[in-house]
């Protein structure tokens, strides 16, 4: 089959062995379509070091089962499935309590420490928690985000605990923060405040109605806007969603109010350090980590339903045989690109 491999910095088209069963509950999955996350290019910059070599990158994708092992029950060959971009066994400690990141046994494997979905096809362990069967009425493209960067912008809101008629910022429109704007309307979220230096995004968050306002932080006093709108008290919950190093970490504490909650989904390239003088007195809590995407079914529902929508992420495709210029545009484009589509060919 062909599959995208990773050596080093460098990524190439080759063939590779058709993956096979190797535990019970592994699926092998005839991946149909698939994307490129800025996480596959952090692990091409050298800042994912427990990556593996010589892999095939990608996890973020949907297609159809073609095998499965012993122990999967709930599902079966040509099943149609959006993957987690999570690997979880469901019965560790930490899997019981909801933290499927931190999987005794998983967590961040598919394209990072095992073969991933840049491939025709791939082997999905634990399948049976890792892949979301998907309804007559929900189309690949419609799912292509679930397990992955829709998983994040809910993990997003939900760490922000959010409360009927709150105030959230969203700092990145990108496409995880447009996913956290998307999926704070489902709290129930009051004012909805989308920043970004990309005016492009932000006319799409406004445009779409994912944002109440919008504002570029080169444009105007972001902290000044926002508690004009807010009684002087500043945004309830904050979602960090753009990671552009101590930039957008120091706005995400500045503009929440006091005893808010700010939510750093973004991942970071170096160290932030905490200025715990300057902010003492907000109280504010910090909650941080990889996603936590256990609500993969809910999140199909809530397609299937009409209630969200993701489809308008994917504003290019590439047939899979020139996935390389694909990762060369993705990560050159990002003004213009929100999400790539990488097409396999029946």
């Amino acid at each position: 089959m062909k599959a995208l491999v990773r050596n080093n910095d460098k990524i190439k088209l080759t063939e590779r062995e058709i993956p096979r069963i190797l535990h019970p509950r592994d699926a092998i999955v005839k991946v149909t379509l698939s994307s490129i996350c800025t996480s596959d290019l952090h692990i091409l910059d050298g800042f994912v070091p427990f990556a593996n070599e010589n892999i095939i990158l990608g996890h973020e994708f949907t297609g159809e089962i073609v095998e499965i092992g012993d122990a999967i029950t709930a599902l079966k060959p040509g099943d149609r499935v959006s993957a987690n971009c999570e690997t979880f066994c469901g019965e560790c400690y930490f899997c019981k309590h909801g933290f499927v990141n931190n999987c005794e046994h998983g967590g961040w494997m598919l394209g990072c420490k095992i073969d991933g979905c840049h491939a025709e096809y791939v082997r999905v362990p634990f399948a049976d928690c890792g892949l979301t069967k998907l309804p007559d009425n929900v189309s690949y493209e419609n799912a292509l985000f679930v397990g992955d960067i829709l998983s994040s912008g809910y993990f997003g809101a939900e760490m922000c605990e959010i409360k009927e008629g709150d105030c959230i910022a969203v700092i990145g429109a990108g496409p995880v923060g447009l996913c956290t704007m998307i999926c704070a309307k489902t709290f129930n979220a009051g004012k909805i405040f989308a920043i970004d230096i990309n005016e492009s995004r932000l006319k799409l968050a406004k445009d779409l109605g994912l944002a109440d306002y919008i504002f570029n932080p080169e444009k105007c006093d972001i902290e000044k806007e926002i508690k004009s709108l807010t009684s002087n008290r500043g945004a309830d919950c904050v979602v960090e969603a753009a990671g552009a190093g101590s930039t957008t970490f120091n706005t995400a504490w500045q503009i929440a109010r006091p005893n808010a909650i700010v939510g750093i989904v973004a991942m970071y390239e170096e160290n932030q350090v905490l200025p715990l003088p300057r902010m003492y007195g907000k109280n504010l809590t910090f909650k941080t980590g990889g996603v936590d995407a256990v609500h993969c079914k809910k999140l199909v529902e809530m397609i299937s339903k009409g209630i969200i929508n993701t489809d308008f992420l994917i504003t290019h495709t590439f047939d899979f045989g020139n996935v390389v210029e694909a990762y060369d545009f993705f990560r050159h484009n990002k003004n213009k690109c929100l999400k790539v589509g990488l097409k396999m060919s029946e």
